[in-house]
C-alpha cells in the first residue's frame, strides 16, 4: 500500500522567538484520512511534546466577521483534537493557538477568523495586532476565545501534599478548578513561583490532573501575576505555557485584582507572555499571544 504525506509544523506558543513559549506539533490531516486514536497517539509518542494536535476540515460556518454585521462570509471550520505523549486532553490552549497560526500562515493566509469544533465545543481564533512592550510597532497576536472555569475551595482530604515542591513557602490560598481537575496553589510572589524547584514525584502522587503554582507578579514587571503548571500525570513535568490554565487564573486573579485586562507571564525555563481579558457576563475569557514555525516537514501514513 502506499504511504501517504501529511503535512506537519512544530510551532512555539505564546511566544515571539523561536525555542521559547510551549512547542505543539499540528498535523492537518485530509478529510479522508483513515486514522484513529491509537495512531494519533502513537504520533504525539513521536514527537514526545507537550501537546500534538491534529486538524481535519469541516463544511464552513456562515458568519458576519469580519466584514461588516450587514456581510455575511465564510468561516472556516476544522475539527481539532490534542493529545499528550500518554492521553488526549479536552482542552489546551497553546495548541490552538499553533494551530490557528498554522492555518493562517498557510491554508488560510486571507482570513481573520477560524472555528474549531473540539471536545470543548466550538472554540475561534482571530487575527488581531497589538504594540509590542514600549515599542510602536504593531505585531500580529491570535486571541482565543475560551469558557471560563471556575475555582472553588478544597475538602481538607483534598489539599495537595507538595512539602518538597514548596520548600517552606507561606502558601496564600489552595483551591481547585471545577471543569479541569487541577490545583491552584498561590504563593506569596510571582519571584518565588520562578524560583520554585518542583519535586514531581510528590506532584505525581496528588489527587487531580496538576497543579498550577501562582503569584502577584513583581512592581515594575510589566506583569499582572506569574504562573507555573505541573502535569507529570499528563506525561509532562512541566507544560512550559499552559493557556487553558488561565481559563482559571484569569477569573481568580481578575476578582483579586480588580482588572478585566491582565498581563501573565509562565514562568517555566522556556516562559511565554499571554494577554488575558475576562468576559464577565458571558463568562468567557480572550487569551491572545504570538507564535513562531520552527519546523515543517510530512507524516508518513
Amino acid at each position: 500500500m502506499p504511504q501517504r504525506a501529511i503535512k506537519y509544523a512544530v510551532i512555539d506558543a505564546f511566544t515571539g522567538e523561536a525555542f521559547k513559549g510551549n512547542p505543539a506539533a499540528v498535523c492537518l490531516l485530509e478529510e479522508t484520512a483513515d486514522v484513529d486514536e491509537h495512531w494519533m497517539l502513537s504520533v504525539a509518542k513521536e514527537f514526545n511534546i507537550s501537546e500534538t494536535c491534529f486538524l481535519t476540515r469541516v463544511v464552513s460556518a456562515v458568519g458576519s466577521y469580519p466584514k461588516s454585521s450587514n456581510q455575511s462570509v465564510d468561516i472556516p471550520r476544522f475539527s481539532l483534537r490534542w493529545f499528550t505523549p500518554v492521553a488526549e486532553v479536552n482542552l489546551c490552549g497553546h495548541a490552538t493557538l499553533a494551530s490557528a497560526h498554522f492555518l493562517f500562515t498557510s491554508a488560510l493566509l486571507e482570513h481573520e477568523i477560524v472555528e474549531f469544533i473540539t471536545k470543548s465545543g466550538l472554540l475561534t481564533a482571530k487575527k488581531v495586532t497589538k504594540s509590542k512592550s514600549a515599542s510602536k510597532d504593531m505585531k500580529l497576536f491570535i486571541e482565543l476565545d475560551f469558557p471560563a472555569d471556575q475555582v472553588v475551595k478544597c475538602n481538607a482530604s483534598e489539599l495537595p501534599s507538595i512539602p518538597l515542591t514548596l520548600n517552606g513557602l507561606s502558601v496564600v490560598n489552595v483551591l481547585k478548578t471545577t471543569a479541569s481537575d487541577d490545583f491552584i496553589v498561590e504563593v506569596s510572589s510571582g519571584k518565588e513561583v520562578a524560583e520554585l524547584q518542583p519535586n514531581f514525584n510528590e506532584i505525581q502522587k496528588c489527587a487531580g490532573r496538576g497543579v498550577i503554582v501562582t503569584g502577584q507578579a513583581p512592581d515594575g514587571s510589566g506583569f499582572d501575576f506569574f504562573s507555573r503548571f505541573f502535569c507529570p500525570k499528563l506525561g509532562i513535568n512541566e507544560d512550559p505555557v499552559c493557556g487553558s490554565a488561565h481559563c482559571a487564573l484569569v477569573p481568580y486573579w481578575s476578582r483579586k485584582l480588580q482588572k478585566k485586562s491582565l498581563t501573565a507571564f509562565m514562568a517555566s525555563p522556556r516562559s511565554g507572555v499571554l494577554h488575558l481579558e475576562l468576559d464577565e457576563k458571558s463568562q468567557r475569557v480572550r487569551i491572545s499571544g504570538e507564535a513562531v514555525t520552527v519546523m515543517v516537514g510530512t507524516l508518513l501514513v
